[in-house]
Protein backbone atom coordinates (compact mmCIF):
# COMPACT_ATOMS: atom_id res chain seq x y z
CA UNK A 1 0.00 0.00 0.00
CA UNK A 2 2.54 2.69 0.98
CA UNK A 3 4.39 1.88 -2.54
CA UNK A 4 1.29 2.47 -4.32
CA UNK A 5 0.53 5.82 -2.67
CA UNK A 6 4.20 6.57 -3.17
CA UNK A 7 3.79 5.46 -7.23
CA UNK A 8 0.41 7.39 -7.15
CA UNK A 9 1.94 10.90 -5.26
CA UNK A 10 5.10 10.14 -8.31
CA UNK A 11 2.61 10.39 -11.11
CA UNK A 12 0.55 13.53 -9.30
CA UNK A 13 3.84 15.49 -9.14
CA UNK A 14 5.05 15.00 -12.85
CA UNK A 15 1.89 16.11 -14.08
CA UNK A 16 1.52 19.33 -12.30
CA UNK A 17 5.01 19.99 -12.70
CA UNK A 18 5.66 21.69 -16.30
CA UNK A 19 7.88 19.68 -18.78
CA UNK A 20 11.09 21.47 -19.95
CA UNK A 21 9.38 21.68 -23.63
CA UNK A 22 6.39 23.86 -21.78
CA UNK A 23 9.10 26.05 -19.97
CA UNK A 24 9.03 29.88 -21.36
CA UNK A 25 11.62 31.64 -22.85
CA UNK A 26 12.84 34.45 -21.23
CA UNK A 27 12.39 37.99 -23.67
CA UNK A 28 16.24 38.12 -22.97
CA UNK A 29 16.95 34.64 -24.04
CA UNK A 30 14.98 35.09 -27.39
CA UNK A 31 16.88 38.18 -27.83
CA UNK A 32 19.82 36.44 -27.74
CA UNK A 33 19.10 33.33 -29.50
CA UNK A 34 17.79 35.78 -32.27
CA UNK A 35 21.38 37.56 -32.38
CA UNK A 36 23.52 34.31 -32.18
CA UNK A 37 21.05 32.45 -35.03
CA UNK A 38 21.61 35.70 -37.39
CA UNK A 39 25.42 35.71 -36.81
CA UNK A 40 25.97 31.68 -37.39
CA UNK A 41 23.78 31.62 -40.72
CA UNK A 42 25.81 35.07 -41.89
CA UNK A 43 28.98 33.50 -41.14
CA UNK A 44 28.20 30.32 -43.19
CA UNK A 45 31.36 30.14 -45.52
CA UNK A 46 29.25 29.26 -48.84
CA UNK A 47 26.10 31.58 -48.21
CA UNK A 48 25.73 34.02 -51.70
CA UNK A 49 23.81 36.70 -53.13
CA UNK A 50 21.96 33.98 -54.48
CA UNK A 51 21.25 32.53 -51.21
CA UNK A 52 18.16 33.85 -49.02
CA UNK A 53 18.26 32.84 -45.34
CA UNK A 54 15.26 33.64 -42.56
CA UNK A 55 14.45 32.43 -38.80
CA UNK A 56 11.70 32.24 -36.62
CA UNK A 57 12.51 32.11 -33.20
CA UNK A 58 9.80 31.12 -30.87
CA UNK A 59 11.05 30.13 -27.31
CA UNK A 60 13.74 27.94 -27.66
CA UNK A 61 13.08 26.44 -30.63
CA UNK A 62 14.07 27.78 -34.15
CA UNK A 63 12.55 27.32 -37.27
CA UNK A 64 14.68 27.96 -40.30
CA UNK A 65 13.31 29.54 -43.89
CA UNK A 66 14.57 30.59 -47.11
CA UNK A 67 15.58 29.44 -50.43
CA UNK A 68 19.07 28.12 -51.29
CA UNK A 69 21.34 27.19 -54.10
CA UNK A 70 23.65 24.84 -52.74
CA UNK A 71 22.09 21.85 -50.71
CA UNK A 72 24.26 21.48 -48.24
CA UNK A 73 24.09 24.88 -46.84
CA UNK A 74 20.61 23.87 -45.43
CA UNK A 75 22.29 21.35 -43.58
CA UNK A 76 25.00 23.45 -42.46
CA UNK A 77 22.28 26.21 -41.75
CA UNK A 78 20.76 23.47 -39.60
CA UNK A 79 23.78 22.35 -37.84
CA UNK A 80 24.84 25.68 -36.89
CA UNK A 81 21.81 26.54 -34.93
CA UNK A 82 21.29 23.23 -33.45
CA UNK A 83 24.81 24.43 -31.50
CA UNK A 84 23.77 27.47 -30.31
CA UNK A 85 23.15 27.05 -26.56
CA UNK A 86 19.43 27.31 -25.60
CA UNK A 87 18.19 26.15 -28.88
CA UNK A 88 16.11 22.57 -28.33
CA UNK A 89 14.83 22.27 -31.68
CA UNK A 90 15.19 23.15 -35.25
CA UNK A 91 12.83 23.02 -37.89
CA UNK A 92 14.42 23.79 -41.09
CA UNK A 93 11.99 24.48 -43.84
CA UNK A 94 14.92 25.72 -46.06
CA UNK A 95 14.07 25.35 -49.66
CA UNK A 96 16.74 24.09 -52.14
CA UNK A 97 16.45 25.62 -55.69
CA UNK A 98 16.44 22.88 -58.44
CA UNK A 99 19.96 23.19 -60.02
CA UNK A 100 19.23 25.15 -63.88
CA UNK A 101 21.68 26.13 -66.45
CA UNK A 102 19.16 29.02 -67.53
CA UNK A 103 18.82 30.12 -63.70
CA UNK A 104 22.39 30.34 -63.34
CA UNK A 105 22.91 32.16 -66.26
CA UNK A 106 20.18 34.31 -65.13
CA UNK A 107 21.64 34.85 -61.49
CA UNK A 108 25.14 36.06 -63.57
CA UNK A 109 23.15 38.56 -65.63
CA UNK A 110 21.17 39.94 -62.70
CA UNK A 111 23.89 40.53 -60.54
CA UNK A 112 25.48 42.28 -63.31
CA UNK A 113 22.62 44.27 -64.13
CA UNK A 114 22.10 44.94 -60.02
CA UNK A 115 25.31 45.22 -58.74
CA UNK A 116 27.10 46.62 -61.70
CA UNK A 117 25.14 49.60 -62.60
CA UNK A 118 26.51 53.01 -60.96
CA UNK A 119 23.98 54.06 -58.87
CA UNK A 120 23.64 51.04 -56.75
CA UNK A 121 27.51 49.81 -56.73
CA UNK A 122 27.33 50.89 -53.09
CA UNK A 123 25.65 48.06 -52.38
CA UNK A 124 28.40 45.72 -53.54
CA UNK A 125 30.73 46.76 -51.20
CA UNK A 126 29.55 45.21 -47.96
CA UNK A 127 31.17 41.52 -47.87
CA UNK A 128 27.94 40.22 -47.24
CA UNK A 129 25.23 41.60 -49.71
CA UNK A 130 22.05 43.52 -48.36
CA UNK A 131 20.48 42.43 -51.83
CA UNK A 132 19.54 38.78 -52.35
CA UNK A 133 18.65 37.63 -55.63
CA UNK A 134 16.67 34.64 -55.70
CA UNK A 135 16.09 32.92 -58.84
CA UNK A 136 13.75 29.73 -59.58
CA UNK A 137 12.34 28.63 -62.68
CA UNK A 138 13.33 31.70 -64.11
CA UNK A 139 11.50 33.79 -61.49
CA UNK A 140 13.06 36.27 -59.58
CA UNK A 141 12.45 36.81 -56.00
CA UNK A 142 14.54 40.43 -54.37
CA UNK A 143 14.98 39.63 -50.73
CA UNK A 144 16.92 41.93 -48.37
CA UNK A 145 17.32 46.10 -47.81
CA UNK A 146 18.16 49.31 -49.29
CA UNK A 147 18.38 52.93 -48.77
CA UNK A 148 15.38 54.13 -49.90
CA UNK A 149 12.07 54.35 -51.88
CA UNK A 150 13.96 54.98 -55.41
CA UNK A 151 16.36 52.30 -54.79
CA UNK A 152 14.14 49.83 -54.20
CA UNK A 153 11.99 50.91 -57.56
CA UNK A 154 15.61 51.10 -59.54
CA UNK A 155 16.61 47.00 -58.48
CA UNK A 156 13.21 46.40 -59.20
CA UNK A 157 13.10 47.84 -63.03
CA UNK A 158 16.74 46.71 -63.05
CA UNK A 159 15.60 43.18 -62.29
CA UNK A 160 12.64 43.18 -64.94
CA UNK A 161 14.73 44.59 -67.92
CA UNK A 162 16.96 41.27 -67.44
CA UNK A 163 16.24 39.47 -70.70
CA UNK A 164 14.88 35.50 -69.54
CA UNK A 165 13.06 37.16 -66.19
CA UNK A 166 8.88 35.35 -66.21
CA UNK A 167 8.51 37.77 -63.19
CA UNK A 168 10.27 39.95 -60.65
CA UNK A 169 8.87 39.84 -56.96
CA UNK A 170 10.73 43.30 -55.31
CA UNK A 171 10.41 42.54 -51.54
CA UNK A 172 12.84 44.39 -50.49
CA UNK A 173 12.64 46.35 -47.41
CA UNK A 174 13.50 49.89 -46.87
CA UNK A 175 15.99 51.09 -43.91
CA UNK A 176 14.08 53.12 -41.45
Amino acid sequence: MNRFLSLLMVALMTLTMPSFAQREASPQAVARIQKEVRHELVMLPFLTVFDNLAFQVNGYDVTLLGQVTNPSLKSDAENVVKKIEGVEKVDNQIEVLPTSPMDDRLRRSLYRAVYGYPPLQRYALPVIKPIRIVVKNGNVMLEGIVDNDADKNIVGMRARGVPGTFSVTNNLVVAK
